[in-house]
C-alpha cells in the first residue's frame, strides 16, 4: 500500500460560479471498497489508468458490481453508494457546486438523479477524446488546465442557473430554514419551486437540506477528537441527538462512532473505508449502489415529495 496523494485546484471565473475544484488521487488501498457519503453535488470521474470505474448495485453482494466506461458522471445521491478502489492508482475528477454541473453536461441535474452515468453517453465522441488528453498529461497540474479548458469552452452555449436557485441554495444551507418559506422568499409556488429545485440541483430541496445539514454534522464532529454528540446536534440544528443518529445512519451505513473510527484510514473528502467484514467488528451493511444510466437514453430521476 502507498500514501494517499491527493491534489486539489480551484478554477478562475467565470468557472469559478460552476466548478468547486479540481481533484487528482493516486493511492492504492489495502481496502477494496469505499462508502460515498451524500454532499448534494455532482462530479465528474476520470480514470487515467483503466478504462473502467466500478460501483455496486443496489442491495449486492460482493461480485454484483456495475462496470463502467473511465469518464463517468457521479449526479447528485440522496444516500450513499459503495465503489471499487481498483480505479484509485490514478484518478482525476471536477466537483461541481450544487446546481451548476448541468451547465456544462448538457442535461439537467434532475436526470442524473443517484445515477452514474458514461460521460460518453452525454458528450460522445468528445468525452473518449478528452480522456485520451487528460490520460497524456504529463502531471496533475496539466490535466486540470485541459478540464479547465474542456468546461470553458461549453460556457458561451450554456444555460446559466436560475436566479430562485441559487438563492435557495445559500438559504437552504442554513439550518432551521423551512421549505414553504424559501419558495415564498423566491416568488414561486410551493409545487414548482419543488420541481425547479429538483431539475436543476439532483434532489428535492427537503432533501438537499438534510444532506446539508448532516454535511455540517460531519465536519463539526471531525473537526473534534471526542465530538460532544448533543452539542453537535443542537449546533446543526437537529431536534436532539437521536434525530442525528439516525440520520447518520441513513447516509453512512454507519452509526457515528463506528464512522469516526473508520475514519482512521486516509481517503478522500466524503469517503469511508470499509473493512473486509470477516477482520472487522462492526455491522455488515449492505452497502446501497448506483444505478447506471446507459446510453440509451434512459432517465432515473428520484423523487421525494
Amino acid at each position: 500500500m502507498t500514501a494517499l496523494r491527493y491534489a486539489a485546484h480551484a478554477p478562475p471565473p467565470p468557472l469559478a460560479a460552476l466548478v468547486d475544484y479540481f481533484w487528482s488521487l493516486s493511492d492504492t488501498p489495502s481496502h477494496a471498497k469505499e462508502r460515498v457519503i451524500p454532499s448534494g453535488t455532482i462530479e465528474l470521474v476520470i480514470n487515467l489508468q483503466h478504462d473502467e470505474i466500478r460501483v455496486y448495485r443496489p442491495s449486492s453482494t460482493d461480485e454484483e458490481w456495475a462496470r463502467l466506461g473511465g469518464a463517468v458522471v457521479s449526479g447528485a445521491f440522496s444516500e450513499a453508494f459503495v465503489i471499487d478502489t481498483h480505479a484509485h492508482a490514478a484518478i482525476v475528477g471536477v466537483h461541481f457546486k450544487p446546481g451548476g454541473a448541468a451547465t456544462v453536461l448538457g442535461v439537467p441535474a434532475g436526470a442524473l438523479a443517484n445515477a452514474h452515468v458514461e460521460l460518453e453517453a452525454l458528450w460522445g465522441r468528445r468525452a473518449n477524446e478528452l480522456r485520451e488528453r487528460v490520460c497524456a498529461a504529463a502531471d496533475s497540474a496539466q490535466r486540470f488546465r485541459i478540464l479547465e479548458q474542456a468546461l470553458m469552452s461549453l460556457l458561451p452555449r450554456a444555460p446559466n442557473v436560475r436566479g430562485e436557485v441559487d438563492m435557495a441554495l445559500g438559504r437552504l444551507g442554513a439550518p432551521g430554514v423551512e421549505i414553504a418559506e424559501v419558495a415564498k422568499d423566491v416568488q414561486l409556488s410551493h409545487r414548482r419551486f419543488i420541481e425547479l429545485f429538483t431539475e436543476q440541483v439532483g434532489m428535492t430541496p427537503k432533501r438537499y437540506s438534510r444532506v446539508r445539514r448532516f454535511q455540517r454534522a460531519l465536519a463539526l464532529a471531525t473537526s473534534r477528537g471526542s465530538p460532544a454528540w448533543a452539542e453537535v446536534a443542537f449546533q446543526c440544528g437537529y431536534y436532539d441527538q437521536a434525530h442525528l443518529c439516525r440520520d447518520w445512519v441513513e447516509f453512512t451505513g454507519l452509526s457515528p462512532m463506528e464512522f469516526l473510527r473508520m475514519r482512521s484510514v486516509d481517503v478522500k473528502d466524503n469517503h469511508v473505508a470499509l473493512p473486509e467484514p470477516s477482520k472487522s467488528n462492526f455491522s455488515n451493511t449492505p452497502p446501497l449502489a448506483a444505478r447506471n444510466l446507459r446510453a440509451d437514453g434512459r432517465r432515473n430521476a428520484s423523487r421525494e415529495a
